[in-house]
């Protein structure tokens, strides 16, 4: 073979595949548009993942019409072997005739086949359960106790030194680091009842045999029931990422909005009697509004009027007694602190007291504060939250042992009959990870439809035919079976990973069903340069052994788009580590999409094109072939 005529061959077998391959390369990359519309927590996770795969793949698809062929003619050279040369090509043939040849002839079995198991797997999809995203396990525990909002330093420092012990029985546990009330910064709001304790544990390899995390969870909360404290168990970066994009730090909230606290607080607590009992639902409870404790000092002005003294006397006196007056301001340096005076603890830290605190009078010397002011404690609110300029309440609890989407269902279901009776002016609003979840669901319903118009526009422009694109995008729900078995086996909830997985799964197997059709179109241009497009020289035996051979005879570089993937794809399944139960939810849907759909298009999609081809025929006596075009 002259290098003439090498170079004739390889520009027609890339003119062959060159459409079809640029194409399918932007089509995986149309299939990625959902991921670049996602916002909050899901679109900074998963968009730099979109970006990377959009910008190697835009490079790939140039690559593969340009370099790619000058490539093929630098290195195609030498003695060439055809097909029937290769053994596991003819090992590969000898199994996939007899496969392919049952389903030709028994056409109707096949077709219901791949219909009764596309029709099983929507049930399967629709039986799981759904949530956000997968928990991502950080490897620590974050402990967050609510006490009752009047306790004392005194009592929040014994009650974390008690909790802290208990938690370091614990075998698993390494160490453990608590803190009550808030940090010093300024955003951080804790108030003193609310107590954080980081919990780090120890390598698994140091763990009790067959204990899991949550099992330590379990055995802690059982360990932790304290009168009058509320356990809350999370982790330490979803934690601050739920407070700072919602602020919710559970997994689910429900905020109760309204006129008056105490209201809201009622409401609450019905609300949390309604959802006890409710299988998934932990650590509930209700966000303290009142419970606080204020020292209540109210000036008697005619005692005041008496004594020859003014309302601003007595609260100077309270003042720097009691809050600490400001006397003046001192420089050290460059820094200036602000000196303050006020009475020592000891003459501060009761009642009785402070009724004692002395107030200079002009003519009658010192009195007791009690003698010219009431004095008492005040219950009041613990923390007054409010949102878009309304008072609100929360009712917060995690979802263990169940998905997120079933529980807050159920739980929507039971408040359905006190909603529609509250108050006017009150209403309710599911917050936390539920209220992601909705956001990302609604983006993905919106786009996805409009994802699939661009699929099948880039088809048509693929092979200029409305039918032959029509036959590679009937393989993405195909695609869904394997995805939908894949998924259930291995008991993973709906979230946007898994719509992450089966988004990426529609390119892949949109590629493959495009290298199909190429090939039994050529397969037809060889049986009509043979016989003539007509029904008069071509019989369906005829259409019947070029379909074969066009689906046999290039049966390995559709294995090989295949396998590319897979190979990819598996070792993620025996990952471990930090990641990899994110990355499953993806990997899942794409392994087993991979395999019905690449089963669909080697049996079934010559099957349907033998059929049409047959019809075409029949109808208007000759083939429509796809012209391969540079």
């Amino acid at each position: 073979m002259t290098t003439a005529e090498r170079i004739k061959i390889i520009e027609a077998s890339c003119k062959q595949v060159g459409r079809g391959v640029f194409f399918s390369t932007l089509i995986i990359v149309a299939s990625f548009l959902p991921v670049f519309l996602l916002e909050g927590q899901e679109g900074k996770l998963f968009g730099p993942l979109a970006w990377t795969k959009t910008f190697i793949l835009a490079i790939d698809a140039i690559l593969a019409v340009t370099l790619a062929p000058v490539l093929i003619s630098f290195f195609l050279k030498g003695k060439l072997r055809t097909d029937d040369r290769n053994p596991l090509t003819n090992t590969l043939e000898k199994l996939y005739r007899p496969i392919l040849n049952w389903c030709v002839t028994w056409r109707k079995t096949t077709i219901g086949i791949n219909l009764i198991a596309l029709l099983i797997s929507i049930p399967l999809l629709l039986s799981l359960g759904s949530e956000f995203m997968p928990p991502l396990d950080e490897g620590t525990i974050l402990f967050m106790p609510v006490t009752q909002p009047d306790v004392s330093n005194a009592q929040a420092k014994q009650l974390l030194q008690v909790q802290d012990k208990i938690i370091k029985s614990v075998p698993e546990v390494k160490n453990v680091l608590g803190k009550a009330g808030r940090a010093n910064t300024a955003t951080d709001n804790s108030p003193i009842s609310m107590t954080e304790t980081i919990i780090l544990l120890k390598p698994k390899s140091e763990w009790r045999k067959g204990i899991k995390k949550e099992d330590i969870i379990n055995e802690l909360n059982a360990k932790l029931q304290i009168p009058g404290v509320v356990n809350g168990w999370t982790q330490p970066i979803i934690n601050r990422i739920n407070m700072l994009s919602t602020g919710i730090r559970t997994d689910v909230g429900l905020k109760v909005y309204g006129q008056n606290l105490d209201t809201i607080y009622s409401l609450s607590g019905q609300m949390k009697q309604a959802l006890q009992g409710i299988n998934g639902v932990k650590d509930l409870y209700v966000d303290p509004i009142t419970g606080g404790k204020y020292l209540d000092i109210q000036v008697n002005k005619e005692a005041i009027g008496r004594y020859g003294l003014s309302v601003d006397d007595v609260n100077e006196v309270v003042e720097s007694a009691l809050g600490g007056m400001n006397l003046t301001t001192t420089v050290e340096g460059r820094q200036r602190f602000s000196v303050n005076a006020r009475l020592a603890q000891d003459y501060r830290n009761n009642l009785d007291a402070i009724k004692r605190t002395l107030v200079q009078t002009p003519n009658n010397g010192p009195i007791p504060l009690s003698s010219v002011a009431d004095i008492k404690i005040s219950d009041g609110p613990a923390m007054v939250q409010s949102e878009n300029a309304l008072l609100r309440g929360t009712v917060l609890f995690n979802v263990r042992d169940r998905d997120l989407g079933s529980t807050v269902k159920e739980a929507q279901e039971r408040l359905n009959t006190m909603v529609k009776s509250l108050p006017k002016g009150y209403f309710i609003e599911w917050s936390g990870q539920y209220e992601n979840l909705i956001r990302a669901e609604h983006t993905l319903k919106l786009v996805l439809p409009i994802v699939l118009l661009i699929i099948f526009a880039c088809l048509y422009f693929a092979f200029h035919s409305i039918r032959e694109a029509f036959f590679s995008l009937i393989s993405i729900p195909f695609a869904l079976i394997g995805g939908a078995y894949m998924v259930y086996f291995f008991g993973v909830h709906l979230s946007v990973a898994v719509a992450v997985g089966f988004i990426a799964l529609f390119g892949i197997a949109v590629e493959t069903g495009i290298v199909m059709v190429i090939y039994l179109n050529d397969a037809m241009q060889q049986l009509i340069a043979l016989k003539g497009n007509s029904k008069e020289n071509i019989t369906k035996e005829d259409l019947r052994i070029y379909v074969m051979n066009g689906a046999v005879k290039r049966l390995r570089p559709k294995l090989m788009t295949v396998c590319v993937a897979l190979f990819g794809l598996v070792p993620v399944l025996w990952a471990t580590g930090t990641g990899s139960d994110v990355m499953l939810p993806i990997v899942l849907p794409m392994i087993g999409g991979v395999l019905t759909s690449s089963t669909h298009i080697l049996l079934v999609t010559p099957l349907i094109f033998l059929m049409v081809k047959e019809y075409e025929l029949k109808k208007y006596g000759k083939l429509e072939v796809l012209e391969v075009k540079e």
